[in-house]
């Protein structure tokens, strides 16, 4: 009898019932927890940021007083000025060579094509402070090469330019190869057909299919100049930036209030940027569907010979700058004893600190790696997957792409005012490992979550549809089924966190402790003490130490994509 009531229709509509509940109910609490994240960790440092700038020293409300005071001075009307313009000049001169560099990777037959796209994204891998600690080896008052800069100083907009360029170069180069990558044959074939010239086809066919990827480089590239603090800092001379006025205020004249008008003024391009790249992305559309042909580039001897040329002088720049950087590591004492040694990696001599930077910033890729994956992935989970809370789904997804139009000083900042607040319940994290590993994740969850949501939606409906079929619960369904088949995504995921939290300054320079302080830090420190050789040295301990990550990450994906991934050829 017990047999027949558990077999019933009636049961099993209560087990599916109920089983359909719970899944709710813990996507719902996800969910919530999210939500709760979310608001403590992202919107309101940025709240307690934008109250801090209109208050006085002493905490009073005073409006507009601050901003005022801001315009008023032509010193920081200069910063305004220089910032926008270093944007608008790199972005041009990245954008043209990034795009020729792609379009010779795609649309050529030229030799060499995959180590000149290893070397042109080699740069993601350093800090910003690498290039310009090069530079400074080339171009400074005591470089091999600076007679090549006719007497013009290296020191300011000259070197600031090459250090940027340099370091925002392989960003650009990844959106423009994916870009130009797809493209549909029949159109070159109706071109040809109609005897158009190659550069009536150009500007009529390529670039149009192109015009969203080359919109979305530029706000990118202009973006991480006008945020970036790193090379200004080291090189930037007299040559003042909004983000170095930031690390003024606030660490030279302790006038935190300033320091965070100035944020609000630095934060209006990057989002202006922001917003001008989403609208982009909106208008894009796809132009390559079922009945596309891919498009395979014929060999032409003298494109793909100026391609090569073109390529090949791009890459040695490249392999200079990062050679450079090396070799100033292993000089004994720039520029007066040139033998070589390791004693610039001895870093107890020049500093207190010795390695322990370089291994908290170990410590703290591998927590932002770790914690950062299961937390973007599981987000992005909840609000792809989840049923319920729809209201809070949409205010989530809106909410995790603010991280991506703040620049790092900005969210330091706001962090320093929310939790270094006696009342705050939440004031013992500052200062400590866990507040630079929650600032960074926060800092790179837009990536890492728009990543883990192209991949969930690839899942297949019929995966899913087939668990529900058979009953099972949806958290058996994603640890058989969606961790397994979305296992690249998540080691993309983690290697993205792991080589950023290595190589990140500007959103950690004012949250570090004596005891946490980070090997980028570290960089900047000894780099201000004319300790060039030992600054040299732990950059390229970062540049080593992100090159094996990203080795380890290549040939873990390998194993893993052959494992998980098989039912995509079928």
């Amino acid at each position: 009898m017990s047999a027949v009531k558990a077999s019933s229709p009636l049961s099993q509509l209560l087990r599916k019932k109920y089983t359909i509940s719970r899944d709710n109910v813990i996507l719902s609490g996800i969910l919530l927890l999210l939500a709760l994240i979310m608001a403590i960790f992202i919107l309101a440092p940025l709240f307690t940021m934008f109250a801090k700038s209109v208050q006085d020293s002493e905490g009073n409300f005073i409006g507009l007083a601050n901003f005022i005071s801001y315009f008023a001075s032509n010193a920081l009307w200069q910063s305004l000025s220089n910032t926008l313009i270093l944007g608008l000049i790199i972005t041009g001169i990245v954008g043209s060579l990034a795009f020729t560099y792609a379009y010779a990777l795609t649309r050529t037959c030229m030799p060499f094509k995959t180590f000149f796209q290893i070397i042109g994204t080699a740069p993601i891998l350093a800090p910003s402070l690498l290039p310009a600690i090069s530079l400074i080896y080339l171009f400074g008052n005591q470089g091999i090469a600076k007679q090549m800069l006719g007497g013009e100083s290296v020191y300011g907009l000259i070197g600031i330019t090459m250090g940027l360029a340099f370091w925002t170069f392989p960003h650009a180069l990844m959106i423009l190869t994916t870009s130009l990558r797809t493209s549909d044959a029949r159109l070159y074939e109706a071109a040809n057909a109609l005897k158009t010239s190659p550069v009536k086809t150009f500007f009529m066919v390529t670039l149009p299919a192109a015009k969203y990827g080359v919109i979305s480089a530029l706000i990118v590239v202009f973006t991480l100049v006008v945020c970036d603090f790193g090379v200004p800092k080291v090189i930037g001379g007299n040559y003042n930036v909004l983000a170095t006025d930031i690390f003024k205020q606030v660490v030279g004249q302790q006038n935190f209030a300033m320091g965070a008008v100035t944020s609000i003024i630095l934060l209006a391009p990057a989002v202006l940027a922001f917003l001008a790249d989403r609208w982009v992305q909106k208008k894009q559309h796809g132009l390559f569907d079922s009945r596309s042909v891919a498009y395979v580039p014929t060999p032409n001897k003298l494109r793909d010979g100026l391609s090569f040329l073109f390529c090949f002088a791009i890459a040695a720049l490249i392999l200079i700058i990062l050679g450079m950087a090396v070799y100033g590591s292993l000089v004994t004492f720039w520029p007066w004893n040139l033998t070589l040694s390791l004693n610039n990696y001895n870093f107890a001599e020049v500093s207190t600190y010795g390695w322990q930077p370089y291994f908290n910033s170990l410590t703290l890729a591998i927590w932002v790696a770790i914690i950062g994956t299961i937390l973007i992935f599981i987000g992005a989970y909840c609000i792809e997957k989840g049923r319920a809370f729809g209201p809070i789904r949409h205010i989530l997804q809106m909410i995790t792409i603010i991280p991506m139009a703040v620049p790092g000083m900005v969210l330091g900042l706001g962090y320093i005012f929310f939790f270094n607040d006696g009342n705050n319940p939440l004031n013992t994290l500052y200062a400590t490992m866990a507040i630079l590993v929650i600032n960074t994740v926060i800092h790179y969850y837009t990536v890492g979550h728009m990543t883990a949501l192209t991949s969930l939606k690839q899942l297949p409906a019929e995966i899913e549809a087939t668990a529900a079929s058979i009953k099972m619960p949806q958290y058996k369904t994603f640890w058989k089924v969606t961790l397994p088949v979305c296992a690249p995504a998540i080691m993309d995921i983690a290697a993205y966190l792991f080589v950023n939290a290595l190589t990140t300054t500007s959103a950690v320079v004012f949250l570090y402790a004596s005891d946490t302080m980070p090997a980028s830090v570290s960089v900047l420190n000894m780099d201000d003490a004319g300790q060039t050789g030992s600054a040299a040295a732990m950059a390229v301990m970062i540049l080593l130490t992100a090159a094996a990550a990203k080795i380890l990450h290549l040939i873990l994906a390998k194993g893993i994509n052959h494992n998980t991934q098989a039912w995509r050829k079928r």
